[in-house]
This record gives structure tokens, sequence and C-alpha cells, in this order.
């Protein structure tokens, strides 16, 4: 059982979640035994099968923890009193902040979420769902104020791809840290999605809080 005396020390289930995704990201869900998994963790096969149940449930909670992360810090975001073009320079900084902790997770929920099934895989989808209505609905209020061009599927599914595909290439050691990383990704978004007359303002120098004022 988890020790309880020390907060700081990793309990046996985070221990095994993190061994986990960085198998299923080396190797993938398939190619990863639950015997492997127990090995990584220092886990005997019966301890393990009580913190996961089964190698399906345990690909369905690292995957949505990522999302789930990325949720919280975004419903933050879309609450705040920001106008739309800074919630989107802020929801892009979140998202990569989530990806970055999470990395070796990111990369398990966009090989292996395939592989998950029934019930698992609908509330996978729900909440990915729910993650993609947040990046739409800053959208849209732009759209209203006469910001943002659109916020169709095309354009939210766009930006989140932009972000997302950062797990393959972003290394923070390399000197680029994950706020310069949002700024750079959120311009090259925001000079597609500006409208005519809030891009101008842009390249003015201007606010563009002065457009929608």
């Amino acid at each position: 059982m988890d020790s309880s005396g020390d907060s700081s020390r990793e309990s046996t289930r985070e221990r095994i979640l993190r061994k986990a995704a960085e198998l299923f990201a080396e190797r993938g869900f398939h190619g990863t035994s639950v015997a492997r998994i127990g090995e990584a963790a220092e886990v005997q096969r019966g301890a393990l099968y009580y913190h996961i149940g089964s190698k399906e449930n345990l690909l369905y909670d690292l995957s949505k923890r990522h999302v789930e992360e990325a949720l919280v810090r975004g419903r933050a975001v879309v609450a705040s009193d920001l106008p739309p073009v800074e919630k989107m320079r802020r929801l892009a900084f979140e998202h990569l902040s989530a990806v970055a902790a999470r990395r070796a997770e990111v990369t398990v929920v966009m090989r292996e979420m395939h592989a998950l099934t029934g019930d698992r895989a609908e509330r996978l989808r729900a909440l990915r769902a729910e993650h993609q209505s947040l990046f739409k609905t800053v959208l849209q209020e732009g759209v209203d104020l006469g910001v943002f061009r659109e916020a169709d599927s095309v354009s939210v599914l766009g930006i989140l791809g932009a972000l997302n595909w950062t797990y393959v290439w972003f290394d923070p050691a390399r000197g680029l840290g994950v706020e310069a990383l949002a700024e750079r990704l959120t311009d090259m978004i925001l000079h597609g999605q500006l409208t005519a007359e809030a891009s101008t303002e842009v390249d003015s120098g201007g606010p563009v809080e002065r457009v929608i004022a």
C-alpha cells in the first residue's frame, strides 16, 4: 500500500502511471505488456492490477489526465475578462504548458487513443470535444466583436493541430521556453484569423482592443 507518511514521495499509482506513459510512448500500447509495466514500476503483478484494473483502463487514465489538466487551465482563461486576442494567447500558453509538463502522456494520447474501446473511448472523446469547445468559444467571441474571421471546425482543429503537434519536436532544453513558443505560434495563428481591420491595427503596433472598443 502507499505510504501516507511522506506526501513528497511518489505514490505507487503515480509511479505506475509514469512508467506506463514512458513505455507506451516508446513501444506503443500493444507493444507493452502488463508484466513489463510492473517490472518498470517495481510492482508485483497482483498489486499492479489492484492499482490499474486493466491495461486499457491504464491507457484511459493516462489519456484523460492530460486532457483534464488542459481543460482546467483552459476554462479559467475562457472565464476571464481578457479580450479575445489575449484569451487566445493564454489558451495557447496553458495548452503548451500542459503538453510540456506531460509530454509522454500527450504522446500516448495522440498515438494510442484509438486503442480505447466502448465507454472509455466515448468518455475521452467527450473530454476532447469539451476542450475543443473552449477554442471555439474564444474564436466566436472574436467573431462577434469583429476581430476574428471564423469560428468553424477548420479553424478550431487547425489551431489545436498546430499546438498539439509540438509534442513531436518541442524541446525546452534547447532554449525556447513555453511562453516564447506560445507567443510564436499564437502570432502565426492570429495573423490568419484577424479581420482586415484588426490586422491593420496589429501591424501598426497599436492595441487591437481599440478595434473592438
